[in-house]
């Protein structure tokens, strides 16, 4: 079976058991098999600041390898992609340079630390060799839209952007947005998977 394996991490202050990651979970289970894991820090203690990058790398690695063994023991032979929500997906991005996958998708990616315009979290973009699909809202003040643009202009690797209108950080709505549109949570959400399916039937093309 051609399934994709995603691989799905959690942002830095939710578990992967959150509401959150527990709807994405749904929506990507319809199109592949999903696994969510905890990093070290939010499985022991559930607060307080993430591990530092490298330890954060070493269990997202040590689970890659588990899942991707376990993929093809299912008979699965899809793509293998890294997805995060916000600081899941910068640990995905790094892992790529170091562990061969098919593809990464960041549900926010965190390019601004701490929000801040001077505190770029670019280079790891720059260096990467896969696919990459971003999904980002127009109101996620950690990923100004203008500043992705101008780092996607100076990335060797295949990029890709959805954009959710007025989302936030965690790709949620605003009340007006909805009221003027008339499109909903799950509309926008629904078209953020469209974009989703798309990226992951074209990772699966490049493995013929």
């Amino acid at each position: 079976m051609n399934k994709p394996l995603f691989l799905f991490a959690h942002g830095a202050g939710l578990p992967s058991t959150s509401p959150w990651m527990q709807t994405w979970d749904g929506y990507l289970s319809q199109i592949g098999r999903v696994v969510r894991f905890d990093y070290p820090y939010m499985a022991k203690r559930g607060k307080g600041p993430p591990d530092r990058l490298p330890k954060l790398l070493s269990a997202h690695r040590e689970t890659l390898a588990e899942e991707r063994k376990k993929h093809a023991a299912l008979g699965h032979t899809g793509p293998v992609v890294l997805i995060g929500k916000s600081m899941g997906s910068r640990v995905g991005c790094h892992l790529s340079l170091a562990v061969p996958v098919d593809g990464l998708i960041c549900l926010g990616y965190p390019l601004c630390g701490g929000g801040k315009r001077e505190k770029l979290r670019d280079q790891v973009l720059k260096n990467l060799q896969v696919p990459i699909l971003f999904v980002q809202g127009t109101r996620d003040r950690m990923c100004p839209l203008e500043l992705l643009d101008e780092v996607r202009g100076q990335m060797h690797a295949r990029t890709h952007l959805h954009v959710v209108p007025t989302g936030d950080h965690s790709l949620i709505l605003t009340k007006a947005h909805t009221r003027t549109t008339g499109q909903t949570q799950a509309d926008e959400d629904t078209a953020a998977m469209v974009s989703v399916a798309v990226f992951a039937a074209g990772l699966a093309q490049r493995q013929v």
